[in-house]
């Protein structure tokens, strides 16, 4: 473990060195950003002048939701989204021999490797956001339930990574990255919105089969309702099936790669 968290020290400082070097993507990107979070405010404002409640939320808990929403999302652009862009590419180009001959797991150097520093600081606006809309609320809810709430976020962040790796591994069979990406990003539009808007087997394959809609409703729905046992034990069960089902699928891809030098 020591050694993993050195070799990603390494990474981060790497990925901040090289951040400074192209100052105006680092903040072009950074103020990009800022403009989805202020389009997914005014959303919410404007969808709250038609109505008092959405998913059976008032306009201040819906603003802690988009919160925890943009958090996860903020996680995953911070931690995963890069490296997990140009994974097809290294697939499909023969880089993947690169990373398979290291001393670690290629898993771990593939999919960490790259530190988004631009993406840390919207992160940092994101947790203002959240903190804004939680101080918002007349109560608060206790320490206990606050920490579990933080915990299922970054439980959420993982589990969005988890997805999107998760819908790229075909590219070993497909050798084709543009139309999985294309499905990740479309899918992922189901995270903006509360579980609980839809119905049927629609919101049961987004909280099981593409579980969407678990990334940052179920965490909000404890934190703003009560930690629910059986809300939290599906929302465990759901990650770990997806991991272990990630960590499967990735090895069988692994075992269908055809390297460069094949």
């Amino acid at each position: 473990m020591g050694r993993y968290l050195r070799l990603y020290g390494h990474f981060v400082r790497f990925s901040l060195s090289k951040a400074m070097e192209f100052r105006f993507d680092f903040f072009f990107r950074v103020f990009m950003d800022l403009a989805y979070y202020g389009i997914q405010i005014a959303f919410y404002n404007v969808v709250f002048l038609q109505t008092t409640a959405l998913g059976g939320w008032n306009r201040d808990q819906a603003l802690v939701f988009l919160g925890g929403y943009l958090v996860v999302d903020g996680i995953g652009m911070t931690f995963f989204s890069n490296n997990l862009w140009w994974l097809p590419n290294a697939v499909n180009h023969g880089d993947l021999d690169y990373y398979l001959v290291r001393p670690v797991s290629s898993l771990f150097f593939l999919t960490l490797r790259d530190f988004a520093a631009n993406s840390l600081i919207n992160l940092a606006f994101a947790l203002g956001i959240l903190v804004w809309a939680v101080l918002r609320l007349p109560q608060l809810p206790g320490p206990g339930t606050c920490a579990l709430y933080l915990v299922m976020i970054a439980a959420g962040a993982l589990l969005h990574g988890l997805l999107h790796l998760l819908l790229l591994i075909p590219v070993f069979w497909m050798h084709s990255a543009g139309s999985l990406h294309g499905i990740f990003y479309s899918f992922s539009r189901f995270m903006e919105r509360p579980d609980r808007i839809f119905t049927g087997w629609t919101r049961r394959v987004l909280v099981t089969v593409f579980p969407f809609c678990l990334m940052a409703s179920f965490p909000a729905r404890v934190f703003l309702e009560g930690p629910g046992w059986g809300i939290v034990l599906h929302f465990t069960a759901v990650l770990t099936a997806m991991f272990l089902f990630v960590a499967w699928f990735w090895g069988k891809g692994l075992r269908a790669y055809s390297s460069a030098s094949s």
